[in-house]
């Protein structure tokens, strides 16, 4: 049991490290496949909402997949879906065909980050502790993976088609070669309700769930504020030098992933509840600082703080959304990542607006008064009785 659980981690490992990797170099030729569409920057904008649309959709459809067929089946198709889909986009000519590429690779990208994750809470349910984290630093760890590679082809002057068509075979391979490890739903869990529904009964989506949701919607709308605002708030607000203005975002990403390899260990030593609760409010402080700093260095701290502290909230989310029901596991999982999904998009969308009506600096606390939320809430992320295994670590 232990050897094939062990192999099991590793494969999941490596469709977390895939999936970053995939959307990663996606992210690095931006640029060459907006100029060989011929579109221009607003109207690329509009495209990528395809992008985040075909992801929400495929979260949605994937999860009661997921818990029909398993996601031993469900994992290795939409990983080699998501793989084939990269190419698109570099084969896109104008705006109506890079629509639709981004709407496949979309789709793909959501079913494989459903299925997934709900194999990582089928790997946790077996490990009988905590390891989700670890999984999402491995997503990071694939990003920066993605833009060391992509420097480099970028380097040679090959083609987006070229690259991402390369890259394509090399997630189909990787795909195959991670499949046989998947574990089985018999050898992934122990289970510890006989009298529990069949997984083919139909389910109500509970509140608890969507509450979890909510959740995962304030924390990733905290997270897309960093991704396209950090940046933005040094160079404008402080006027630092956009070199330096650029080392806000990696700071954020750096103990972002950082705090995400140690994030178990936390949670295994105090449980999901402080995680939650300490993580949050260290990231609302952060970004406080950050947002009513004078200075550029202390500014920097700001967000590294940031990124320390929310680092192992999503993970801890998607957790209690698997291990709430066994039986419907990659429904409740597909209901938390695609809310939060949404908030990811929605949070860089809502903060423009708001900038026309107040300082930059000032709308930064709508990501704080979200992680303040989710602070004051985090006891829904206590284990149940449907996860017994894991509440033996809870000790807040």
């Amino acid at each position: 049991m232990d050897r094939y659980l062990r192999a099991g981690r590793l494969a999941t490992f490596a469709y977390f490290t895939l999936n970053g990797f995939l959307m990663g170099m996606w992210i690095v030729h931006i640029p060459g496949i907006e100029h060989r569409a011929g579109i221009s920057h607003a109207l690329l904008g509009w495209l990528l909402l395809l992008l985040g649309a075909g992801a929400f959709a495929g979260m949605q459809a994937t999860g009661p997949l997921t818990d029909r067929f398993g996601s031993r089946t469900v994992v290795p198709l939409s990983a080699a879906l998501c793989s084939a889909a990269l190419v698109l986009p570099g084969l896109a000519a104008n705006a109506w065909t890079l629509g639709a590429a981004l709407l496949v690779l979309g789709v793909g990208n959501g079913c494989l980050d459903v299925s997934m994750n709900a194999h990582a809470v089928q790997v946790e349910q077996g490990y009988r502790r905590p390891v989700m984290s670890a999984f999402h630093a491995a997503f990071s760890l694939g990003g920066v993976l993605a833009s060391l590679v992509g420097a480099r082809t970028l380097s040679w002057n090959w083609s987006p088609v070229t690259t991402l068509g390369a890259v394509a075979l090399v997630g189909l391979a990787g795909t195959a070669l991670a499949a046989p490890a998947l574990l089985r739903p018999a050898a992934a869990s122990r289970p510890v309700d006989a009298a529990a529904p069949a997984v083919n009964a139909p389910r109500k989506t509970p509140r608890h769930i969507w509450a979890l949701a909510t959740l995962a919607l304030m924390i990733m709308l905290s997270e897309g504020v960093a991704n396209d605002w950090s940046a933005l708030h040094l160079r404008n607000v402080l006027d630092a030098p956009a070199a330096t203005a650029a080392l806000a975002y990696g700071a954020f990403a750096t103990t972002m992933t950082l705090g995400r390899l140690l994030a178990d260990r936390v949670a295994a030593r105090f449980g999901p509840v402080a995680i939650l609760r300490h993580g949050a409010s260290v990231a609302a402080l952060g970004l406080t600082a950050a947002a009513l700093s004078p200075w550029i260095p202390l500014a920097l701290i700001g967000w590294a703080v940031f990124g320390a502290g929310l680092s192992g909230c999503i993970p801890q989310l998607f957790s209690a959304a698997g291990h709430a029901d066994q039986g419907a596991a990659g429904t409740n999982v597909s209901r938390v990542a695609g809310l939060g999904y949404l908030g990811m998009l929605a949070g860089p969308a809502v903060i423009g607006p708001l900038t026309h009506v107040l300082p930059l600096n000032l709308t930064l606390f709508l990501p704080v008064l979200c992680c303040v939320t989710a602070a004051a809430t985090a006891g829904i992320v206590r284990p149940s009785h449907h996860a017994p295994a894991l509440r033996e670590a809870e000790t807040v």
